[in-house]
């Protein structure tokens, strides 16, 4: 019972208490992209194959993964995605798929598909929130030992694992892990179905075999275009130029380095001996432990920082598609007549090294009438929501593609038969929200998805020219032709002139007409 003598500040900080960050995803769950049970579905598939991936490519094999959709009622449906990776360590299986904020990925920068080790694990949360049901886990790391079975859940006060039930069993698998969700979804065919999804990962990974099998029962596989695994993207240390002022104290607290000195060579990126030196006596800062400096001191470090002349950060610790695989997975699965991709040159924003790929494919069985159709990647992960929020759509639209031989109106995205393709590879890709499913708007980004837009665009454009405008320009001499016989016999009936003769000089005109037109569309080029 309240005291009504005691200040209000009392009686609120009795109800004041610690939220889990389990709890916190419990009640804004859309937050992560589980705002519907359409993209529920989409969203729990998508995280299961990106783990899935980026296992297989860490252990060096080349992706075998299994997706299996089944309708166990109206609105719930069980989710099967298995794997041949390396599989999970015992102790670690229950902390990797049921505590939100646990994984590898996050303090490294190297390119991957997971970041933030949430992904896999809101499912989890998402599937206990709507069905109760467990999650069930298999998981072998080699082929002379058992597999682990766990059914776990997550305990949302603690946002620690909850483990029902823990076994040994046999599993045909050399290594490999398979994971089994019951969720509250629905399935529906379209742009952001999981079919879609599905087919979109086959293209931006033409090195993985993906068999899907709808909860309709319809089975699709999705063969190999290339048997050879992505470059291995190597880790690099923070760029200086890529920090804030909190991450500097931070990293001041946390290194093992004894001096500053040596701090700014082994804890950054491209800083060496002379740079170091330059960078302290800029900031006036003598021989010091790291943990030693004071405020002013780390201000001072940080503007010298940033003034310092670094060169830009290693990119080896990206693994971009390459052009001729990215052509080989738009053919693999878009029938269309001209195809255009391109790879730019590493560049950087805030310091994050990032590289953009573009692909184009025209004609075929794309549809003519209708906006073009897009496709968006980040770490070759499929993004199917959010479109008009994204920094790519922004990049799009402010192309000039009545250049290239396409309608367009002010402000949108063109029309045409054109599938546009864009990916954005980065150790830190700069996502709108935590579904990470649109890019910020940084202006080195947008400026990279133009010019590598524009240079397919002069591809694509030359080939309108030659081979679909003359194409249409024989078509309507053709059609001349067919009406010559009767053109040329009401000629004769209003000159008295014999109509063989008029005959002959159209089919002369028309013979002139034809290479000037030829001509016309070689000069355009």
């Amino acid at each position: 019972m309240s005291n009504k003598n005691e200040p209000i500040a009392i009686e609120l900080a009795k109800k004041q208490q610690e939220i889990s960050i389990s709890e916190f995803f419990t009640k804004n769950r859309h937050l992560l992209g589980f705002d519907n049970p359409n993209r529920a579905l989409m969203m729990t598939v998508k995280e299961a194959v990106d783990n899935s991936l980026d296992a297989c490519e860490e252990m060096r094999v080349l992706p075998e993964i299994s997706v299996t959709l089944s309708q166990l009622s109206e609105n719930r449906i069980k989710v099967v995605v298995e794997d041949n990776g390396p599989g999970i360590v015992k102790k670690q299986i229950p902390n990797v798929f049921a505590k939100l904020l646990y994984g590898s990925k996050f303090h490294r920068l190297k390119m991957s598909r997971g970041q933030q080790g949430i992904g896999i694990s809101a499912s989890v949360l998402y599937s206990q929130l709507t069905t109760g049901k467990p999650t069930k886990i298999i998981s072998k790391i080699d082929p002379k030992k058992p597999a682990h079975y766990y059914e776990l859940g997550i305990n949302t006060k603690t946002n620690e694992p909850q483990i029902f039930k823990e076994d040994e069993l046999e599993w045909k698998k050399d290594h490999g892990t398979k994971i089994e969700l019951e969720i509250e979804a629905k399935y529906q065919k379209g742009k952001q179905s999981v079919d879609e999804y599905i087919k979109e990962t086959a293209i931006s990974n033409p090195h993985a075999r993906l068999i899907y099998t709808s909860p309709d029962n319809e089975k699709t596989e999705y063969l190999r275009a290339t048997n050879e695994l992505p470059k291995e993207a190597k880790e690099i240390k923070p760029h200086p130029h890529g920090i804030e002022l909190g991450i500097l104290i931070k990293m001041l607290h946390d290194t093992t380095e004894k001096t500053v000195q040596s701090f700014l060579q082994n804890d950054f990126s491209r800083i060496g001996p002379g740079t170091a030196r330059e960078i302290l006596d800029d900031a006036k800062i003598t021989t010091k432990k790291p943990n030693e400096l004071n405020s002013q001191e780390i201000e001072e470090l940080f503007e010298s920082l940033q003034k310092a002349k670094v060169i830009a950060p290693p990119t080896d610790c990206l693994s971009p598609i390459g052009e001729e695989t990215l052509e080989k997975g738009l053919r693999k699965e878009i029938t269309a007549d001209f195809y255009a991709t391109t790879t730019r040159s590493p560049t950087v924003y805030r310091g994050n090294p990032f590289v953009i790929e573009v692909g184009l494919a025209y004609g075929g069985d794309l549809e003519k009438e209708t906006s073009v159709r897009m496709m968006r990647f980040a770490n070759r992960v499929p993004l199917l929501y959010q479109q008009g929020a994204c920094a790519i759509t922004e990049a799009v639209t402010d192309i000039n593609w009545k250049a290239y031989s396409l309608q367009q109106s002010s402000n949108s995205l063109p029309i045409g038969p054109v599938l546009v393709l864009i990916h954005i590879a980065s150790v830190w890709v700069p996502f709108t929200s935590e579904a990470k499913e649109a890019i910020a708007h940084y202006d080195e980004i947008i400026k990279e998805i133009k010019l590598a837009l524009q240079e397919c665009g002069r591809k694509l454009g030359i080939y309108i020219r030659k081979t679909v405008m003359a194409g249409e320009q024989k078509e309507k001499i053709s059609l001349f032709e067919k009406y010559i016989p009767e053109l040329a016999n009401s000629l004769s009936s209003l000159t008295g002139e014999k109509k063989e003769l008029i005959q002959n000089k159209l089919q002369k005109i028309l013979k002139k007409e034809l290479p000037t037109l030829e001509l016309e569309n070689g000069a355009k080029e």
